[in-house]
C-alpha cells in the first residue's frame, strides 16, 4: 500500500520552500529554490511572478523523481503577503508582483488613512491597524494613478499563493485571514473598497484554508492533486510551529520577525494585527521589518554567510554596540516607514563579532517591542514561546532571543515550518471530521527547549530600555529625509 503523503509549500520572500511529509509528519523530503527581488528605484521592492511557479514546479517534480507520491492526497501553499500581483483576464501578470518591502504607495497610503478613523477601523477590524505602503488598497490606488492603463486591464489582484494556485489549477481564490485589513467577519469591507475604483471587483473571492481550490491541471507535476486555498506565511508558520490553542504564542523567524498570540480577548492596542477568528482561533500579530534580513545584510558585508556570522558573534568579547535594524523602514509595532537603521556607541574594542552580535540583539530586541504591545493587546503573558523558520536554525541566536525576551523558546523541528503548516492544511482538507488543532498536534514536532538566563536580565533590561531610546531620539532625524 502506498504511503499516505502530503505536500506543503511557501513562497517566501527570499525562496520557495516546500517539504514533503507522511501522514505521522515525518519529514520525508525538503526543497529549497531561492528568488532574486529586484529594487530598480529607491522605495521599489519586486519580484517575478515566473520565478514563484518555478519554485512550485520545482518542488513538486524533485518530490516526484525521489518519491512514490501515489499515495499524495492533498497540496498546500502559503505565501508572503501584502505582496500583490496584478494580472490580466488570462492569469498573465501584468506588472512585476510588488512585494511588501515595497514603499513606493506611502503617499496613497496616507491618502486613503485620511479617509479613515481608528474608530471605524476598530469596528471593522477589532483594532486600529494602519493603512500603510503595503496595503492592497495603496497598492491599488498607486497603480490606478501611475499606470491607469494597466489598472483598466487588471481582472485580478493576488497574493503569491493565490497566483500560484491559478498557474496550478486555473481557480481564483483566497482566504479571509490573508487578505489582511480588508475584511471584518462577514467579508470584504464595502466601505473601504470603495475607496478605490473597481477594487470590489478585482479582488478575489474568498474560501477557507482548507477548501480544495482546484485539481492541477494536466501535463504539470502531480496533475490531477487537490491544491487547497492555503494562507499567509504568518499563519502556515503559525500552525507549523504548533500554535493553535488560547494562549499559545509564535515567533516566526525568516526575512522579517513574526511575533504573535493566539487569544479569544481583545483589546485594542496600536501597532497590532488582529485577524478575523478562524475555526476559533483569534491571532494578535505584531510583523517586524526586517529580521533574518539584518543578519544576511551584515553577512554580505562581511563576505560571511549568515550561519557563520551567528557563530562569529558567539565569540564577541569586546564592547558591544546597539543595532536598530530598520533597514527599511519598521512595521509592528512602530509602523514607521521613514526610520532607518544604525550601530550607536560603537568604541575601539568593537569589531565584527560584536557588531554581529548587536544585529542579533537589535533583532531581538525589535520583537521584545512587538511582544510587549501583543501581550496588551491579547491580555495574555504567555508562558512559552513556539518558534521556528530559517532564522531559528542558530543555537545562539535563540538563546540571545530567550535572554532578551526572558521566556523559554521552544524550537519547531522542521525548518520550514510555514511550508509544514500548509501541508498541514492540505492534510485537513482530507480529514475534516478532525479537529485542526489535533491535526496540528499530531504533526508538528520540536527539537530544543531554550530556557532564558536570568543573570543577564537586569544588563539586557538595561538594554532595551537603550533600544528604545535610541529610536525615539532618532525618529524626528529620520523622518527629515
Amino acid at each position: 500500500m502506498a504511503k499516505i503523503t502530503l505536500i506543503g509549500i511557501d513562497v517566501g520572500t527570499t525562496a520557495t520552500k516546500a517539504v514533503l511529509i507522511d501522514e505521522q509528519g515525518a519529514r520525508l523530503a525538503g526543497f529549497a529554490l531561492p528568488h532574486p527581488t529586484q529594487r530598480p528605484q529607491a522605495g521599489h521592492a519586486e519580484q517575478n511572478p515566473d520565478d514563484w511557479m518555478r519554485g512550485v514546479l520545482g518542488a513538486l517534480q524533485t518530490f516526484a523523481a525521489s518519491h512514490d507520491l501515489s499515495g499524495l492526497q492533498a497540496i498546500g501553499i502559503c505565501s508572503q503577503v501584502n505582496t500583490h500581483v496584478f494580472v490580466d483576464a488570462a492569469g498573465a501578470p501584468l506588472l512585476p508582483a510588488i512585494i511588501w518591502q515595497d514603499s513606493r504607495s506611502a503617499p496613497d497610503a496616507a491618502a486613503l488613512e485620511a479617509q479613515t478613523n481608528a474608530a471605524q477601523k476598530t469596528a471593522w477590524f477589532g483594532a486600529p491597524i494602519p493603512i500603510d505602503a503595503s496595503h492592497a488598497m495603496s497598492r491599488m490606488a498607486y497603480v490606478r494613478r501611475v499606470h491607469p492603463d494597466l489598472y483598466a486591464r487588471t481582472a485580478h489582484v493576488l497574493l503569491p499563493k493565490d497566483y500560484c494556485v491559478l498557474q496550478l489549477t486555473g481557480a481564483v481564490v483566497s482566504d479571509p485571514i490573508s487578505a489582511v485589513g480588508l475584511v471584518d467577519a462577514t467579508g470584504y469591507v464595502a466601505d473601504l473598497l470603495a475607496l478605490v475604483s473597481r477594487a470590489a471587483d478585482v479582488l478575489p473571492p474568498l474560501a477557507s484554508f482548507t477548501t480544495v481550490a482546484g485539481r492541477i491541471k494536466p501535463g504539470l507535476p502531480c496533475a490531477g492533486t487537490p491544491v487547497v486555498v492555503g494562507a499567509m506565511d504568518a499563519w502556515g508558520g503559525m500552525f507549523g510551529v504548533g500554535v493553535v490553542a488560547n494562549g499559545d504564542a509564535m515567533y516566526q523567524s525568516g526575512t522579517s520577525e513574526i511575533a504573535g498570540i493566539v487569544s479569544s480577548t481583545i483589546v485594542p492596542t496600536p501597532g497590532v494585527i488582529l485577524f478575523p477568528a478562524y475555526e476559533g482561533i483569534t491571532m494578535h500579530a505584531a510583523p517586524t521589518q526586517t529580521g533574518g534580513a539584518a543578519l544576511g545584510w551584515f553577512a554580505q558585508v562581511l563576505g560571511r554567510t549568515p550561519g557563520e556570522t551567528a557563530a562569529l558573534a558567539s565569540t564577541a568579547q569586546g564592547s558591544v554596540p546597539f543595532f536598530l535594524p530598520h533597514l527599511q523602514g519598521e512595521r509592528a509595532p512602530l509602523w514607521d516607514s521613514a526610520s532607518r537603521g544604525v550601530f550607536a556607541r560603537l568604541d575601539p574594542s568593537a569589531g565584527a563579532a560584536e557588531m554581529a552580535l548587536a544585529v542579533l540583539e537589535g533583532v531581538a530586541f525589535s520583537v521584545r517591542l512587538a511582544f510587549d504591545a501583543l501581550r496588551a493587546s491579547a491580555s495574555v503573558n504567555p508562558a512559552i514561546i513556539n518558534i521556528g523558520g530559517g532564522g531559528a536554525t542558530s543555537d545562539f541566536w535563540c538563546q540571545v532571543r530567550a535572554d532578551i525576551l526572558g521566556k523559554p523558546l521552544r524550537r519547531c523541528a522542521a525548518p520550514e515550518s510555514a511550508a509544514l503548516g500548509a501541508a498541514i492544511l492540505a492534510g485537513q482538507s482530507q480529514d475534516a471530521a478532525s479537529p485542526l488543532a489535533d491535526v496540528v498536534r499530531r504533526l508538528v514536532r520540536f527539537d530544543r527547549e531554550f530556557e532564558p538566563d536570568t543573570s543577564k536580565s537586569s544588563s539586557y533590561q538595561d538594554r532595551f530600555g537603550k533600544y528604545v531610546e535610541l529610536y525615539e531620539s532618532l525618529r524626528a532625524f529620520n523622518a527629515g529625509f
